[in-house]
């Protein structure tokens, strides 16, 4: 496990529900070394790399792709959940580890055969980057890889992505959620 990430990061037990183990990253956000090194990390992989549109989901997604999007010179695309877009947008229902809902993506904001980088705070059962996964794909870009920066493996999310044909790449994991 990557100390220097982990050691920045909190957990709140029991939020937003009995038994979860919710991973802040304000935390680290809150850090400038720390967020510095986290959007370097997620953002070395990929230098030299043609990559059109970070896609970001809502909404620790937003921030950290925003500056992943930025350091490659790329643009960035905002993953919202239903409601939140105000032009026309495509949809995708996912299951997450505590509920259910949707997420939208402009129907115009990814062109035909654009390189996508997907980014968020964290991957646990994976519902909803399968969902962004499939709304890039329904544009027509090609997912290069999804990045976070938590993997909670034992609930099974980055398997499920890989499954998918898409490299996840982590800067840290909590074994058990």
């Amino acid at each position: 496990m990557a100390e220097w990430v982990t050691s920045r990061i909190r957990t709140i037990p029991d939020f937003p529900k009995a038994g979860v183990q919710f991973r802040d990253i304000t935390t680290l956000l809150a850090d400038p070394l720390g967020f510095r090194k986290a959007v370097d990390e997620l953002v070395q992989r990929y230098v030299g790399v043609t990559i059109d549109k970070v896609v970001g989901i809502e909404a620790r997604g937003f921030i950290l792709g925003g500056a992943v999007a930025h350091q490659l010179a790329a643009g960035f695309v905002p993953v919202r959940k239903a409601g939140k877009l105000p032009h026309t947008t495509i949809s995708e229902d996912y299951e997450l580890e505590y509920g259910t809902g949707r997420l939208e993506l402009h129907d115009d904001a990814i062109g035909s055969g654009d390189l996508v980088l997907l980014v968020d705070d964290l991957i646990a059962t994976g519902g909803t980057a399968e969902a962004a996964v499939k709304l890039i794909r329904a544009t027509g870009g090609t997912v290069v890889a999804a990045c976070f920066v938590i993997d909670l493996p034992d609930l099974g999310g980055s398997r499920r992505i890989r499954d998918m044909d898409v490299p996840v790449v982590t800067l840290c994991e909590y074994p058990g959620g």
